[in-house]
């Protein structure tokens, strides 16, 4: 008897060892200090591939995660403090400044690349090759919706045919920024169309429709351009396709636009986020245009240490999305809160 109930004993002292020690495991991964990120898709690849490369360099000493929520969905998570930086492809709007200084959010706006937004047709569509701003605007803007339903509606010599839509979500700063560029203000769009903070979503509905047309990020057409065709934008000096040289020299507008991390200013303290956004300039520029991308000049990254390390804060667009503005343009501005 005595001897059962000593290896009950021992067996039940193991198992609360065991218990303990798995405990002590897992309680040792969760310190693990983190990274937490959220928001735009369009800027996720970029983000995405910096992530890897920083763990990798780290030996999985610091983790990582990279969520997306869209631009206004990752602004709600960071105004609220829940994360630590927020990728946004374009500026943070006057009410996302208030909510984060109500809870009391300090920021350091920091440019990575430029993106050209694109406008995407089925690549069986062969009655497109360029279209004006104000074909697009004819198109998406709100007294659109329910009228302006098939091709020919929008130019004579296009088919009879009903045009299936595929845009941005409402959360997404590619939304924002597309409305303000082609209808004139931010937000203001018809709402019949199929909308989607995933761009693999809109990737697939354009490519699987004769008659589709559809707006993301130059990023996601260049990896699907087997099955999507880029339309040329005329803003007033004849068709142009989004690339490097239109991007770099400007011609491609309105569609051109700056991409952005915004780093809480109390978690840039912290050293795992602050040796992370030190890696992130460090070798933006070439994993930028790894991902199909626009780099920045390095003096631009090296100001963006510059602002990390004297902790500049705020913003110098003053809560607007900012329409055709230069790299150069952006750190001479000053910045507001």
């Amino acid at each position: 008897m005595q001897q059962s109930l000593l290896r009950f004993d021992t067996g039940f002292l193991v198992a609360i060892l065991g218990f303990a020690l798995l405990s002590g495991i897992g309680t040792m991964v969760q310190a693990r200090p983190l990274v937490k990120i959220s928001g735009s898709s369009t800027v996720f690849p970029i983000t995405e591939a910096v992530s890897e490369d920083f763990q990798a360099a780290k030996k999985g000493a610091i983790m990582v995660t990279a969520g997306i929520a869209g631009t206004g969905g990752g602004f709600k998570k960071f105004c609220r403090d829940e994360v630590d930086i927020v990728n946004a492809s374009r500026p943070i709007l006057s009410s996302e400044m208030e909510q984060c200084r109500q809870n009391g959010v300090q920021y350091i706006e920091m440019p990575i690349a430029f993106d050209a937004l694109t406008v995407v047709v089925n690549p069986g569509n062969d009655w497109i090759k360029s279209m004006t701003v104000a074909e697009l605007k004819k198109i998406w803007e709100p007294a659109a919706q329910e009228k302006i339903l098939n091709w020919n509606q929008v130019n004579p010599a296009w088919p009879n045919a009903r045009i299936k839509l595929f845009g941005a979500g409402a959360d997404s700063g590619t939304f924002d920024y597309f409305t303000e560029a082609v209808v004139g203000k931010a937000k203001s769009s018809r709402g019949d169309f199929t909308a989607s903070e995933d761009d693999n979503v809109l990737v697939q509905g354009v490519a699987s429709d004769l008659n589709a047309l559809g707006f993301f990020g130059f990023a996601y057409y260049i990896e699907n351009h087997k099955k999507l065709k880029a339309v040329a934008i005329d803003n007033g000096s004849g068709g142009i396709l989004p690339s490097m040289l239109t991007v770099q020299n400007g011609s491609y507008q309105p569609l051109s636009r700056p991409l952005f991390i915004y780093v809480n200013a109390r978690s840039a303290g912290k050293p795992e986020v602050r040796e992370f956004v030190i890696f992130y300039m460090q070798h933006a520029q070439q994993l930028v245009e790894e991902v199909r991308y626009f780099p920045l000049k390095k003096e631009f990254y090296d100001f963006n240490l510059k602002h990390l390390q004297n902790k500049t804060l705020g913003t110098v667009f003053g809560g607007e999305a900012g329409m055709g503005i230069s790299i150069e343009d952006l750190y001479k501005r000053e910045r507001v809160q």
